[in-house]
């Protein structure tokens, strides 16, 4: 079933792509070589697609009851909401921003946005314009000469039930087929919109990080594996140069060998695993060294064995949860003992709403050893992403602000612990 439909979805896809090719205006040259270049990126998170822990004074403006963008818009209602969220889109991100990313010598962004951005139902609270900030950002990177990576972050009925998918609850998405078709017309929205930007857009991300380890209570694996083969197919019709960027779905990414790889019919797939150590109770006990070792590890033992173009599109420098909110607004702390079920591992003191600079030195010196080693392990693959470029204080997670306290590795290829995955 699942390969009679795809059959269909790529025959309508090669043949729009010799209509393509046949086209008065040709695409723009490809600017990014996956399989011959490292790609060195970061997240634009909190940008287009709010969360409440990179920018807690927007929710907190808004009373206790705003725990992503459904709820803020909800309360705020669409005229405030549109209002406050305008201010936030022109001031969070800027020009000045991509020119700070390529002096650190990264090549890419990746650009979450939501899917009411991109197929709004009057029905939801949510407000629109994102659109408008991503076609700046595209400009923006051609200017800087950064790739960008359009991200769906968020799908109708959520597909993993985090405030990041912009509703938090229960998980829906595939559960009902119009939300998966309502995703789909997204994904075409955004080809036609940007697939033929290929000097800037080099991949598109059509689903983060659906929930597929929950069994009934959270996405159906093979309605995730259909709706990968159509949404290659809606990219195929417009590009045969886009990449198609594929979240693992938190199954182990050795699982996806064979599914869409080289030689099968599928060209320009790549795998995406995002990976934390702070949000599981084993993980998050382990001490500097063990970090180092885990990863170092995850690199040779699974990166190393794929057989597509995999990166780490979601990494951070944390080895604490202490960040305010990072679990959900209301939520408490694995480390401090504060999330439920949880026990004391350390004080979160200095941790949430801190500036990088006022760490500790040695707390600094074992984040900067944590995030060399992950960019060493990384490479393993095509590359990385971190999450993410900028926050209102959190200093394990603000790129910006680790640059400019030596925390960052600056350019990124320089080392002061070299070798640890040696």
């Amino acid at each position: 079933m699942l390969l009679s439909k795809f059959q269909t979805a790529l025959s309508l896809a090669l043949a729009s792509c010799l209509s393509l090719a046949q086209a008065s205006s040709p695409l723009r040259q490809r600017s990014f070589d996956f399989g011959g270049e490292k790609l060195r990126g970061v997240n634009l998170g909190g940008w287009l697609l709010l969360e409440p822990w990179i920018t807690p004074s927007v929710f907190e403006n808004a009373g206790e009851a705003a725990v992503d963008e459904w709820t803020l818009s909800e309360i705020l209602g669409k005229e405030e909401a549109k209002n406050r969220l305008a201010t936030h889109w022109n001031s969070f991100i800027t020009a000045d921003d991509f020119h700070q990313i390529k002096a650190a010598g990264l090549n890419h962004v990746r650009i979450p946005v939501g899917h009411w951005a991109v197929v709004p139902d009057d029905s939801e609270p949510y407000v629109q314009g994102q659109l408008e900030y991503l076609d700046k950002a595209i400009g923006w990177a051609r200017d800087a000469q950064l790739n960008v990576m359009v991200d769906l972050h968020g799908a109708p009925g959520s597909q993993n039930g985090f405030d990041n998918s912009g509703r938090r609850g229960s998980i829906d998405w595939s559960r009902h087929e119009h939300n998966i078709n309502r995703t789909l017309d997204a994904i075409d929205v955004l080809v036609k919109r940007y697939a033929s930007d290929t000097d800037v857009v080099t991949s598109i991300q059509p689903l983060n990080e659906p929930m597929t380890v929950l069994g009934d209570a959270g996405v159906n694996l093979q309605a995730l594996q259909q709706f990968y083969y159509d949404s290659y197919g809606r990219l195929r019709a417009v590009s045969e140069d886009v990449t198609l960027a594929l979240h693992d779905g938190f199954q182990d990414i050795t699982f996806w060998n064979g599914f869409m790889s080289p030689g099968t019919g599928f060209w320009k797939v790549m795998m995406d695993n995002h990976h934390y150590e702070i949000f599981v109770d084993s993980l998050i006990v382990k001490n500097t060294d063990e970090h180092v070792q885990n990863v170092c590890q995850f690199a040779h033992e699974k990166l190393a064995s794929m057989d597509k173009w995999t990166i780490v599109g979601e990494w951070t420098g944390a080895m604490t949860d202490c960040t305010k909110y990072l679990n959900g607004r209301g939520s408490g702390a694995r480390y401090d003992g504060t999330y439920p079920g949880s026990s004391y591992i350390g004080s979160c003191d200095g941790y949430s709403q801190a500036e990088v600079s006022s760490l500790p030195d040695d707390t600094r010196d074992n984040i900067r050893r944590f995030i060399e080693a992950q960019l060493d392990a990384y490479e393993t693959g095509a590359g990385w992403i971190f999450w993410t470029w900028t926050t209102e204080g959190s200093p394990e997670w603000d790129m910006k602000r680790q640059l400019a306290a030596d925390v960052f590795p600056n350019p990124v290829t320089s080392r002061k612990y070299p070798g640890q995955c040696g």
